[in-house]
């Protein structure tokens, strides 16, 4: 990887609509605006005369498909997939969605998050005779499935959920239905949105429903199951025994600023976190300046608190992909460059605020701020948009282990040291979830304060933790 990040997690999207000619080509339109929550993979999947016709393959949406593939791709349902590996190898194989024939059905599956006890589920499905064709925990949900599948088809998936632990978002197409599932604490996002020809949409973030044209109704509630078919949409509250536990770094990093989740505006919710963010640590400086994307709308807001000017004094090249060849220290130095130029007249001469939206292991930020410094730059502060950062994530973020998390053992001072600024702040954790408009109890923090909403099993946790 080229940025000292967090890897974003994946993006699903599904249509029913009886009048749209080629749904297809409105899901590839709308996995492009999801295209952020995943460059590894992508994959369509489409429903006509009682059979799914699929096409996946590795890269991004535009490399993937193209007018013949999606003319073959007709249906009145479609679903669509992004994905950034959190379990599983990266191979086309485990690209998504999942389609599987079990007993005449055709049925096609994507998931957006993490099975804490996939691995367990899968060793019991071995042993009574299950075959598995792929190494993701998407499988294991498709399993369980057709294991339960003489109940019924809502029941099976009812049974599914209930055995299933971790964070999921599905979209699934089957007997002529899309359906969506949310898990019990809310984990990760799933919206749904109204077309003009009232057709109906599931998808990760609402950016996309505003590239297929459809209309924000609300976000899947958490434990939720939702049909969609000819009669409208049925909604079945299957879990509402559990915390809400919403992943702040949807807010954080992973949602685009166009988007809105659980009802609170991303790009919002980073200017807040940004004003909070000066009243937490000011510092007498001539510019404010961002770690694009996600540090942008933080840094405005700091800026506009703090009275010091806004400038754009870093410039992204938007045409790296996420997965870089770097083979060796030389070459991955190279590779943050060639990500990140500093602009020179923006910060010569000047006491620059860097606005970044996270540390991890700390290697980027102290790149930044050496190439802020060679650029002429008389001080640098970084200020942090969101909490240090000391526990690794099991949820469908894909994190380093805790030794590789840089505030994990270190003191915020001995941080500062380690990228070489003058000085260091993080938002606090009252403070960030103050942007969001949330309780505590509403959002896993877990990365920062180790409080995971559920139970983790201890060979997860040591293999994480190690």
């Amino acid at each position: 990887m080229i940025c000292d990040k967090f890897k974003d997690e994946c993006g699903v999207l599904g249509i029913y609509s009886t009048a749209s000619k080629n749904l297809a080509r409105r899901v590839a339109f709308g996995l492009i605006s999801l295209q952020h929550r995943g460059q590894e993979s992508a994959g369509i999947a489409s429903y006509r005369d009682g059979k799914v016709y699929h096409y996946k393959e590795m890269g991004l949406v535009q490399d993937v498909f193209n007018n013949e593939i999606l003319e073959g791709l007709k249906g009145h349902i479609s679903v669509g997939h992004v994905r950034y590996s959190t379990t599983g190898e990266s191979h086309v194989s485990n690209a998504q969605p999942l389609v599987i024939k079990y007993r005449g059905e055709n049925i096609a599956l994507a998931h957006n998050g993490n099975l804490i006890n996939a691995d367990k589920i899968r060793d019991k499905l071995e042993e009574s005779g299950s075959i598995f064709q792929t190494s993701i925990d998407t499988e294991v949900i498709a399993n369980l499935m057709a294991k339960n599948y003489s109940l019924g088809f809502k029941d099976a998936i009812l049974k599914t959920v209930h055995e299933i632990k971790g964070a999921f978002a599905l979209v699934i197409i089957c007997e002529g239905k899309l359906i969506g599932v949310r898990d019990p604490n809310g984990l990760r996002p799933l919206c749904i949105g109204k077309l003009p020809d009232g057709g109906l949409v599931l998808t990760s973030e609402s950016c996309a429903l505003d590239v297929v044209g459809a209309e924000l109704v609300r976000d899947v509630k958490n434990g939720e199951m939702v049909i969609i078919d000819e009669n409208g949409m049925e909604s079945i509250l299957y879990d509402d025994t559990q915390p809400a536990a919403h992943c702040i770094f949807e807010y954080v990093y992973f949602a685009r600023p166009d988007s809105v989740i659980d009802t609170v505006s991303v790009s919002s919710s980073r200017r807040w976190a940004g004003k909070l963010l000066a009243k937490e640590h000011p510092v007498e400086a001539d510019i404010v300046i961002a770690v694009p994307d996600s540090g942008i709308d933080a840094a405005i807001g700091y800026a506009q608190e703090s009275g010091i000017p806004y400038g754009i004094g870093l410039i992204k090249n938007k045409y790296i992909g996420r997965t870089f060849i770097q083979p060796d220290q030389e070459t991955r130095e190279l590779a943050v460059r060639l990500k990140l130029n500093v602009l020179k007249e923006t910060v010569k001469g000047k006491r620059v605020v860097v606005i970044d939206d996270s540390i991890v292991r700390g290697t980027t930020s102290k790149k930044i701020v050496d190439a802020l410094r060679k650029a002429g730059a008389s001080e640098v502060h970084m200020r942090v948009s969101s909490s240090s950062v000391k526990y690794p994530c099991f949820f469908g973020i894909d994190t380093p282990n805790r030794q590789q998390l840089v505030s994990s053992f270190k003191s915020n001072d001995e941080v500062k040291e380690i990228i070489g600024a003058d000085t260091l702040g993080y938002i606090s954790v009252e403070g960030l979830l103050e942007s969001v408009g949330k309780a505590n109890c509403d959002m896993c923090t877990a990365c920062f304060d180790g409080d995971y909403p559920m139970d983790v099993p201890e060979e997860v946790n040591k293999n994480m933790f190690d």
